[in-house]
């Protein structure tokens, strides 16, 4: 049975009410592997800016490794142990992310297999943008700061996604950063000078229902120029 356009966006609606931050999960439920790989894959069909995908998803599922990070991650200490998956998602640093790294050249011409004079085109664009157009180029941590935005798109999408299937999240940036870059290094998740940590996220399912959602009105956070 086909649903109606009007059907479509209640479905959806009701999902972003359904969502919450979930601090703390049933041990005993575990998402299903084909539910999870849905999940990451609409993380990794999420839009980034030029299409340069600067993520990856580490899906943390060692209990010992878990154990490492807890002290370091304040911000989940009832959903890292609880979770049934659980997310570092990684952005690509200022090596990979400079308009003329080979990571870069390599998205351009092996995955989104632009033309030559495309290609070309493209690089004096992202040059023009970083240099000029939003400054990345000031700092090494501007350059991943920007890539580390745009892990927040694949995030919200991964979180969007689990609610329409009845799966609860927890987005989490109360971290020491160094500290699990450090972690995650001597455990040999991180290698090379390619990634760092930019967020996580927690998914599993409920104990108990939340406190009703609470937002500021349509009209406080939307601004019409007609």
């Amino acid at each position: 049975m086909n649903l109606t356009k009007q059907d479509q966006k209640q479905q959806i609606i009701e999902a972003y009410h359904y969502r919450h931050a979930c601090k703390e999960f049933d041990p005993a439920k575990k998402i299903p592997d084909e539910d999870f790989e849905f999940i990451l894959e609409t993380g990794r069909l999420s839009p980034s800016s030029f299409g340069f995908e600067p993520w990856k998803f580490v899906v943390v599922q060692n209990k010992t490794l878990r154990e490492k990070l807890l002290p370091v991650t304040w911000g989940a200490q009832r959903s890292l142990p609880t979770a049934s998956h659980f997310v570092v998602i990684l952005a690509r640093t200022a090596e990979d992310m400079h308009y003329d790294s080979a990571y870069l050249e390599y998205i351009n011409k092996d995955i989104q297999k632009l033309p030559e004079e495309i290609a070309q085109w493209k690089y004096e664009a992202v040059k023009k943008f970083q240099e000029s157009d939003f400054k990345l180029l000031e700092s090494d941590r501007t350059l991943f700061d920007w890539a580390s935005k745009q892990t927040y798109i694949a995030l919200g999408n991964m979180m969007t996604a689990a609610a329409q299937i009845g799966i609860d999240s927890c987005p989490i940036e109360g971290f020491d950063k160094e500290q699990v870059e450090e972690i995650l290094r001597s455990e040999g998740v991180i290698q090379g000078e390619s990634f760092g940590v930019a967020t996580m996220a927690a998914f599993g399912y409920r104990v108990q229902e939340p406190r009703p959602k609470t937002r500021q009105s349509i009209e406080q956070v939307v601004q019409w120029v007609k």
